[in-house]
C-alpha cells in the first residue's frame, strides 16, 4: 500500500523511517511541514492524488504543553484542524487514517487505568486540541483508528529520558515529581503497533479508539531513578510533589491506560515498561560510541 505519514521528523515518524527501512511491502512517502503542511487543503488533497494514499499515519502534533496555553489557535489548528483536512482527504481517497493522540484528554482524577469507552476531559489547552482533534475525526465519515498513547520517549528528538540522562552527567542530585503516575511508552515500540494496525487492515470500514502503552504504571520519580540506575550514573533523585515543581499546564495526577482492547483484538502482549526503556537506553549508549 501508498503509506503517508506525516510528522516525520517527530520521535515516532522516526521509528517508522527504520521500520520502513526494511519494508518491501509498502511504498513509504515521509512528509514533514517543510514537505507538506497538512493545515493546507489543496496541498494535502494533491499529495494525496499524486501518490494514490491508501493509509494517513498522523504523527504530526504540537506538543508543547506549556507553550500551548500562550497559543491555544496555532496548537489547535495543528491538534484539531488539520485533522479535519487529512480527514476529507482520507474520505476522498477511501484511505485509512491513523491519528496519534494522547493520555492529556483526560483530566487524571481516575483511580483505575482509563478504558477507551470513558468520557474524556481535558485539562490543558494542549489535550484540548487533541481532544477536538478525536472529535472531529470520530464525527468523520472516513476510514479512522484513534491511537492514544503517553509519556513517548526514543533515542531520538527531545524527551524525559534524555533530560534526565544529562542531567544525571551534570549534577549530584536532582528533584522529580513523584504524584504523577503513567506509563512510559517507547516509541518503537508504538511504530510497531502501526504497522501492526496498517497490515492487519482489510478495507473494511473502521471507527476505532485504542490505547497503547508499554506495559505498567510508575510516577516521573520511578521512572528517572531508573534512568539513573540503568546508566549507572551517581544521581541522587529526591522525589517531590507537583505543588513543588510550578508549571504553568496542570498535569493529570494519574493517566494509565488500560491496553485490554488493543491486546484482545490483535492478540499480542505488551512489553514492560523497563524492557523497552533498557533496549533504548542500549540504543543511545551506542549512538554515543559512534561518535
Amino acid at each position: 500500500m501508498n503509506i503517508l505519514v506525516t510528522g516525520s521528523k517527530g520521535q515516532l515518524g522516526n521509528e517508522l523511517q527504520k521500520i520502513a527501512g526494511n519494508d518491501r511491502r509498502h511504498q513509504w512517502h515521509f512528509t514533514d511541514v517543510e514537505e507538506l503542511n497538512i493545515t493546507q487543503t489543496d496541498a494535502v488533497q494533491g499529495f494525496f492524488e499524486i501518490h494514490e494514499i491508501e493509509v494517513c499515519i498522523n504523527c504530526a502534533a504540537y506538543t508543547a504543553v506549556d507553550k500551548a496555553e500562550d497559543e491555544p489557535v496555532l496548537a489547535d489548528r495543528i491538534n484539531a484542524v488539520a485533522v479535519g483536512v487529512l480527514a476529507d482527504a482520507c474520505k476522498k481517497n477511501n484511505a485509512l487514517f491513523i491519528h496519534i493522540s494522547t493520555d492529556y484528554v483526560f483530566d487524571g482524577e481516575n483511580y483505575k487505568p482509563y478504558e477507551e469507552s470513558e468520557p474524556i476531559s481535558a485539562i490543558s489547552s494542549y489535550g484540548k486540541s487533541k481532544a477536538r482533534g478525536e472529535a472531529i475525526l470520530m464525527g468523520h465519515g472516513c476510514h479512522s483508528v484513534i491511537l492514544r498513547t503517553s509519556w513517548l520517549y526514543a533515542a531520538s528528538g527531545n524527551n524525559f529520558v534524555k533530560t534526565m540522562m544529562r542531567l544525571g552527567k551534570e549534577r549530584p542530585e536532582i528533584n522529580v515529581v513523584a504524584d504523577q503516575i503513567g506509563t512510559p511508552t517507547w516509541a518503537f515500540d508504538l511504530a510497531w503497533a502501526i504497522v501492526l494496525i496498517v497490515d492487519r487492515y482489510k478495507g473494511d470500514f473502521v471507527k476505532e479508539i485504542y490505547h497503547f502503552s508499554n506495559e505498567g504504571a510508575i510516577s516521573w520519580y520511578d521512572f528517572s531513578k531508573t534512568i539513573m540506575e540503568l546508566c549507572l550514573l551517581d544521581c541522587k533523585v529526591n522525589p517531590i510533589p507537583s505543588s513543588a515543581y510550578p508549571v504553568k499546564t496542570k498535569r493529570p495526577f494519574y493517566s494509565v491506560l488500560s491496553k485490554e482492547k488493543f491486546k484482545k483484538n490483535y492478540q499480542v502482549q505488551l512489553p514492560y515498561w523497563k524492557d523497552s526503556l533498557k533496549k533504548c537506553l542500549e540504543e543511545l549508549n551506542g549512538q554515543e560510541q559512534a561518535k
